[in-house]
Protein backbone atom coordinates (compact mmCIF):
# COMPACT_ATOMS: atom_id res chain seq x y z
CA UNK A 1 0.00 0.00 0.00
CA UNK A 2 1.50 3.50 -0.73
CA UNK A 3 1.36 5.61 1.54
CA UNK A 4 1.63 9.86 0.77
CA UNK A 5 3.13 12.77 2.98
CA UNK A 6 0.55 14.47 5.34
CA UNK A 7 -0.16 18.16 4.61
CA UNK A 8 -0.83 20.16 1.24
CA UNK A 9 -1.55 17.02 -1.48
CA UNK A 10 -0.42 19.82 -3.64
CA UNK A 11 2.45 21.09 -2.42
CA UNK A 12 3.65 17.51 -2.53
CA UNK A 13 2.96 17.03 -6.52
CA UNK A 14 5.17 20.14 -7.46
CA UNK A 15 8.57 19.51 -8.27
CA UNK A 16 11.14 21.70 -8.28
CA UNK A 17 11.37 22.12 -12.04
CA UNK A 18 7.30 22.58 -11.23
CA UNK A 19 8.31 25.42 -8.71
CA UNK A 20 10.94 27.49 -10.80
CA UNK A 21 8.61 27.48 -13.72
CA UNK A 22 5.78 28.54 -11.32
CA UNK A 23 7.47 31.53 -9.80
CA UNK A 24 9.01 32.65 -12.77
CA UNK A 25 5.82 32.99 -14.70
CA UNK A 26 3.90 34.94 -11.33
CA UNK A 27 6.91 36.89 -12.12
CA UNK A 28 6.39 38.58 -15.49
CA UNK A 29 2.70 37.63 -16.23
CA UNK A 30 1.30 40.73 -14.77
CA UNK A 31 3.23 42.10 -17.64
CA UNK A 32 2.70 40.57 -20.33
CA UNK A 33 -0.05 41.97 -23.23
CA UNK A 34 -2.35 40.87 -26.06
CA UNK A 35 -1.44 43.15 -28.95
CA UNK A 36 -4.84 42.84 -31.65
CA UNK A 37 -3.75 45.15 -35.12
CA UNK A 38 -6.67 46.27 -36.98
CA UNK A 39 -5.80 46.96 -41.01
CA UNK A 40 -8.91 48.76 -41.84
CA UNK A 41 -12.77 47.88 -42.97
CA UNK A 42 -11.65 45.35 -46.03
CA UNK A 43 -9.33 43.44 -43.65
CA UNK A 44 -10.48 43.51 -40.59
CA UNK A 45 -10.15 40.40 -38.01
CA UNK A 46 -12.58 39.97 -35.35
CA UNK A 47 -12.51 41.43 -32.27
CA UNK A 48 -10.36 39.95 -29.96
CA UNK A 49 -8.13 38.15 -32.20
CA UNK A 50 -4.81 38.44 -30.71
CA UNK A 51 -2.13 38.56 -33.59
CA UNK A 52 0.99 38.81 -31.17
CA UNK A 53 1.82 39.42 -28.30
CA UNK A 54 4.31 41.80 -25.67
CA UNK A 55 5.07 42.82 -22.53
CA UNK A 56 5.39 46.04 -20.36
CA UNK A 57 8.71 46.73 -19.60
CA UNK A 58 8.57 50.21 -17.72
CA UNK A 59 5.51 51.17 -15.52
CA UNK A 60 4.58 54.31 -17.41
CA UNK A 61 3.17 52.37 -20.10
CA UNK A 62 5.92 51.52 -22.62
CA UNK A 63 5.31 47.99 -24.22
CA UNK A 64 8.50 46.06 -26.48
CA UNK A 65 7.17 44.02 -29.05
CA UNK A 66 8.63 42.46 -32.45
CA UNK A 67 8.18 45.21 -35.18
CA UNK A 68 6.78 42.62 -37.58
CA UNK A 69 4.20 42.44 -35.35
CA UNK A 70 2.79 46.00 -36.14
CA UNK A 71 3.88 46.67 -39.17
CA UNK A 72 1.42 48.69 -41.18
CA UNK A 73 -0.70 48.76 -38.46
CA UNK A 74 -2.97 52.49 -38.40
CA UNK A 75 -4.47 50.70 -35.53
CA UNK A 76 -2.88 49.18 -32.63
CA UNK A 77 -5.38 47.88 -29.28
CA UNK A 78 -3.71 45.86 -26.49
CA UNK A 79 -5.06 44.23 -23.86
CA UNK A 80 -3.59 43.75 -20.33
CA UNK A 81 -3.43 40.68 -18.14
CA UNK A 82 -6.14 42.21 -15.54
CA UNK A 83 -8.35 42.39 -18.79
CA UNK A 84 -8.11 45.95 -19.52
CA UNK A 85 -7.82 47.32 -23.12
CA UNK A 86 -6.69 50.64 -24.09
CA UNK A 87 -5.59 52.33 -27.97
CA UNK A 88 -1.42 51.74 -28.19
CA UNK A 89 0.84 53.98 -30.20
CA UNK A 90 3.68 52.71 -31.94
CA UNK A 91 6.34 54.97 -30.33
CA UNK A 92 9.37 53.26 -33.07
CA UNK A 93 10.06 50.30 -35.31
CA UNK A 94 13.37 48.58 -35.65
CA UNK A 95 12.73 46.09 -38.46
CA UNK A 96 16.49 45.15 -38.68
CA UNK A 97 16.28 43.98 -35.35
CA UNK A 98 12.14 42.67 -35.75
CA UNK A 99 11.66 44.82 -32.47
CA UNK A 100 9.06 48.06 -31.26
CA UNK A 101 8.35 49.92 -28.62
CA UNK A 102 4.37 50.64 -28.35
CA UNK A 103 3.21 53.43 -25.69
CA UNK A 104 -0.38 52.99 -23.45
CA UNK A 105 -1.96 55.24 -21.25
CA UNK A 106 -3.01 53.18 -17.42
CA UNK A 107 -2.33 53.17 -14.38
CA UNK A 108 -0.89 50.58 -12.28
CA UNK A 109 1.23 48.92 -14.61
CA UNK A 110 3.55 46.09 -13.61
CA UNK A 111 6.68 45.97 -15.89
CA UNK A 112 8.55 42.59 -16.21
CA UNK A 113 12.03 42.50 -14.87
CA UNK A 114 15.06 42.65 -17.88
CA UNK A 115 17.90 40.00 -17.06
CA UNK A 116 21.11 39.55 -18.95
CA UNK A 117 20.93 37.21 -22.30
CA UNK A 118 24.96 37.23 -21.90
CA UNK A 119 25.07 34.95 -19.37
CA UNK A 120 22.67 32.22 -20.86
CA UNK A 121 24.31 28.99 -21.05
CA UNK A 122 23.02 26.29 -23.43
CA UNK A 123 20.24 23.61 -21.20
CA UNK A 124 19.50 26.00 -18.97
CA UNK A 125 15.75 26.46 -18.63
CA UNK A 126 13.75 29.40 -20.27
CA UNK A 127 9.92 29.84 -20.09
CA UNK A 128 8.26 31.38 -23.46
CA UNK A 129 4.67 33.70 -22.55
CA UNK A 130 2.31 34.95 -25.04
CA UNK A 131 -1.19 34.61 -26.95
CA UNK A 132 -0.47 31.95 -29.61
CA UNK A 133 -4.07 31.73 -31.63
CA UNK A 134 -5.77 34.45 -29.28
CA UNK A 135 -5.55 32.10 -26.24
CA UNK A 136 -4.05 34.62 -24.00
CA UNK A 137 -1.19 33.86 -21.44
CA UNK A 138 -0.12 30.51 -22.64
CA UNK A 139 2.89 29.23 -21.01
CA UNK A 140 5.46 26.82 -22.63
CA UNK A 141 8.48 25.85 -20.93
CA UNK A 142 12.30 24.36 -22.54
CA UNK A 143 15.90 24.83 -22.63
CA UNK A 144 18.16 27.06 -24.04
CA UNK A 145 19.38 24.89 -27.40
CA UNK A 146 21.92 27.09 -28.71
CA UNK A 147 23.42 30.02 -28.39
CA UNK A 148 24.88 32.95 -31.10
CA UNK A 149 22.72 31.30 -33.75
CA UNK A 150 21.63 34.28 -36.34
CA UNK A 151 18.42 35.03 -37.89
CA UNK A 152 17.50 36.67 -41.06
CA UNK A 153 15.13 39.29 -40.70
CA UNK A 154 12.24 40.38 -43.08
CA UNK A 155 14.59 43.97 -44.18
CA UNK A 156 16.90 40.95 -44.92
CA UNK A 157 19.62 41.83 -42.54
CA UNK A 158 20.93 39.24 -39.65
CA UNK A 159 19.84 39.60 -36.43
CA UNK A 160 22.96 37.99 -34.45
CA UNK A 161 23.16 36.80 -31.05
CA UNK A 162 19.85 35.02 -31.22
CA UNK A 163 18.69 32.47 -28.67
CA UNK A 164 17.75 29.11 -29.91
CA UNK A 165 14.92 27.22 -27.90
CA UNK A 166 13.17 24.46 -27.93
CA UNK A 167 10.31 26.11 -25.78
CA UNK A 168 7.11 25.69 -28.67
CA UNK A 169 6.07 28.87 -30.45
CA UNK A 170 3.28 29.28 -32.32
CA UNK A 171 1.38 32.47 -34.29
CA UNK A 172 0.81 34.71 -31.67
CA UNK A 173 3.54 34.45 -29.66
CA UNK A 174 5.86 36.44 -31.81
CA UNK A 175 6.53 39.88 -29.03
CA UNK A 176 6.45 38.03 -26.02
CA UNK A 177 9.01 37.78 -23.42
CA UNK A 178 11.52 34.72 -23.01
CA UNK A 179 12.02 34.12 -19.06
CA UNK A 180 15.26 32.69 -17.46
CA UNK A 181 14.25 30.63 -14.25
CA UNK A 182 14.93 33.73 -11.99
CA UNK A 183 11.71 35.37 -14.13
CA UNK A 184 13.66 38.05 -15.71
CA UNK A 185 13.07 38.48 -19.29
CA UNK A 186 16.51 37.76 -21.16
CA UNK A 187 14.46 37.44 -24.78
CA UNK A 188 11.76 38.85 -27.13
CA UNK A 189 10.20 35.30 -29.29
CA UNK A 190 10.13 36.17 -32.75
CA UNK A 191 10.18 32.83 -35.14
CA UNK A 192 9.60 29.29 -35.09
CA UNK A 193 10.80 27.77 -38.40
CA UNK A 194 8.08 26.07 -40.42
CA UNK A 195 8.22 22.08 -39.93
CA UNK A 196 11.34 22.54 -37.62
CA UNK A 197 9.83 21.03 -34.94
CA UNK A 198 11.35 22.30 -31.39
CA UNK A 199 13.31 25.08 -33.46
CA UNK A 200 12.11 28.50 -31.91
CA UNK A 201 14.27 31.64 -31.61
CA UNK A 202 13.97 34.81 -29.12
CA UNK A 203 16.28 38.41 -29.92
CA UNK A 204 17.95 38.33 -26.78
CA UNK A 205 17.20 41.41 -24.39
CA UNK A 206 21.17 42.42 -24.80
CA UNK A 207 19.89 43.67 -28.47
CA UNK A 208 16.60 45.38 -27.42
CA UNK A 209 18.29 47.33 -24.86
CA UNK A 210 21.07 48.88 -27.42
CA UNK A 211 17.44 49.09 -30.03
CA UNK A 212 15.24 50.81 -27.36
CA UNK A 213 16.61 53.79 -26.94
CA UNK A 214 16.98 54.94 -30.32
CA UNK A 215 13.41 54.12 -30.77
CA UNK A 216 12.66 56.48 -27.78
CA UNK A 217 14.67 58.81 -28.95
CA UNK A 218 14.03 58.85 -32.80
CA UNK A 219 11.13 56.03 -33.42
CA UNK A 220 14.05 54.13 -35.52
CA UNK A 221 17.45 53.40 -35.29
CA UNK A 222 20.08 55.23 -37.84
CA UNK A 223 22.20 53.01 -39.96
CA UNK A 224 24.73 54.05 -42.43
CA UNK A 225 23.95 53.64 -46.16
CA UNK A 226 26.62 53.20 -48.94
CA UNK A 227 24.13 53.41 -52.14
CA UNK A 228 24.93 50.59 -53.57
CA UNK A 229 22.92 46.73 -53.78
CA UNK A 230 25.57 43.84 -54.16
CA UNK A 231 25.88 39.98 -53.40
CA UNK A 232 28.05 37.98 -51.07
CA UNK A 233 30.58 35.97 -53.75
CA UNK A 234 33.79 33.94 -53.10
CA UNK A 235 37.15 34.78 -53.92
CA UNK A 236 38.96 32.54 -56.75
CA UNK A 237 42.33 31.52 -54.92
CA UNK A 238 44.10 33.20 -57.52
CA UNK A 239 43.25 36.59 -57.05
CA UNK A 240 43.11 36.24 -53.62
CA UNK A 241 47.04 35.14 -54.11
CA UNK A 242 47.77 38.23 -56.16
CA UNK A 243 46.38 40.76 -54.12
CA UNK A 244 47.55 39.34 -51.09
CA UNK A 245 44.10 38.58 -49.17
CA UNK A 246 43.14 36.85 -46.50
CA UNK A 247 39.69 35.97 -46.98
CA UNK A 248 37.11 33.70 -48.85
CA UNK A 249 35.02 36.26 -50.17
CA UNK A 250 33.81 39.41 -51.27
CA UNK A 251 30.69 41.61 -52.03
CA UNK A 252 30.05 42.22 -55.81
CA UNK A 253 28.43 45.47 -56.72
CA UNK A 254 25.65 44.73 -58.67
CA UNK A 255 24.20 48.16 -59.23
CA UNK A 256 25.36 51.88 -57.44
CA UNK A 257 22.78 54.44 -57.06
CA UNK A 258 22.83 57.27 -59.15
CA UNK A 259 24.43 60.71 -57.42
CA UNK A 260 24.67 58.20 -53.78
CA UNK A 261 27.62 58.02 -52.08
CA UNK A 262 29.13 54.92 -53.83
CA UNK A 263 28.66 56.51 -56.85
CA UNK A 264 30.34 59.79 -55.96
CA UNK A 265 33.26 58.27 -55.00
CA UNK A 266 33.64 56.21 -57.80
CA UNK A 267 32.13 52.54 -56.93
CA UNK A 268 30.98 50.99 -60.41
CA UNK A 269 28.61 48.18 -61.07
CA UNK A 270 31.39 44.88 -60.85
CA UNK A 271 33.51 45.71 -58.53
CA UNK A 272 34.70 43.60 -55.15
CA UNK A 273 34.20 45.19 -52.17
CA UNK A 274 37.05 43.18 -49.84
CA UNK A 275 37.54 45.96 -46.74
CA UNK A 276 35.87 48.88 -45.08
CA UNK A 277 38.24 51.05 -43.74
CA UNK A 278 40.61 48.22 -41.32
CA UNK A 279 37.49 45.59 -41.39
CA UNK A 280 37.71 42.64 -43.92
CA UNK A 281 34.47 42.47 -46.15
CA UNK A 282 33.73 38.63 -47.48
CA UNK A 283 29.62 39.09 -47.41
CA UNK A 284 26.84 41.41 -47.08
CA UNK A 285 26.32 41.02 -43.26
CA UNK A 286 30.33 42.41 -43.25
CA UNK A 287 29.53 45.48 -44.63
CA UNK A 288 25.95 46.02 -42.50
CA UNK A 289 27.53 45.61 -39.62
CA UNK A 290 30.24 48.35 -40.77
CA UNK A 291 27.74 50.73 -41.34
CA UNK A 292 26.35 51.41 -37.51
CA UNK A 293 25.29 54.85 -36.72
CA UNK A 294 28.02 56.15 -35.75
CA UNK A 295 29.73 56.25 -38.75
CA UNK A 296 27.00 58.42 -40.55
CA UNK A 297 28.72 62.01 -41.92
CA UNK A 298 32.49 60.49 -41.55
CA UNK A 299 34.56 59.04 -44.69
CA UNK A 300 35.67 55.64 -45.01
CA UNK A 301 37.93 54.08 -47.30
CA UNK A 302 36.59 51.10 -49.45
CA UNK A 303 39.29 48.54 -50.83
CA UNK A 304 37.96 47.70 -54.33
CA UNK A 305 38.66 45.04 -56.94
CA UNK A 306 38.79 46.08 -60.40
CA UNK A 307 39.61 43.84 -62.90
CA UNK A 308 43.36 43.09 -61.86
CA UNK A 309 43.51 46.63 -59.50
CA UNK A 310 43.06 47.12 -55.75
CA UNK A 311 41.95 50.15 -55.83
CA UNK A 312 41.15 52.18 -52.47
CA UNK A 313 38.28 55.04 -53.00
CA UNK A 314 37.31 57.33 -49.92
CA UNK A 315 33.08 57.28 -49.73
CA UNK A 316 30.96 59.95 -47.26
CA UNK A 317 28.32 57.72 -45.02
CA UNK A 318 25.16 59.12 -45.18
CA UNK A 319 21.90 57.99 -43.46
CA UNK A 320 19.94 55.09 -44.40
CA UNK A 321 16.54 56.59 -45.64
Amino acid sequence: MVSFPTGRTDEYLLDDYSRTVIRAVDAVAPAVVSITVTHGRAEARPLGQANGSGFVFAADGLILTNSHVVEGAPRVEVTLSDGRECGADVVGRDPDSDLAVLRISASDLTAAVLGDSRGLRPGQLVIAIGNPYGFQHTVTAGVVSALGRSLRSRSGRLIEHVIQTDAALNPGNSGGPLVAGDGRVVGVNTAIIAGGNGLSFAVPISTALMVVPSLLRDGRVRRGYLGIAGQSVPLLRRVTRFHRLAQAGAVLVTSVEKSGPADAAGVRDGDLLVSFDDAVIESLDDLHRALTDDRIGTRATLGILRGTSRLDVAASIHERR
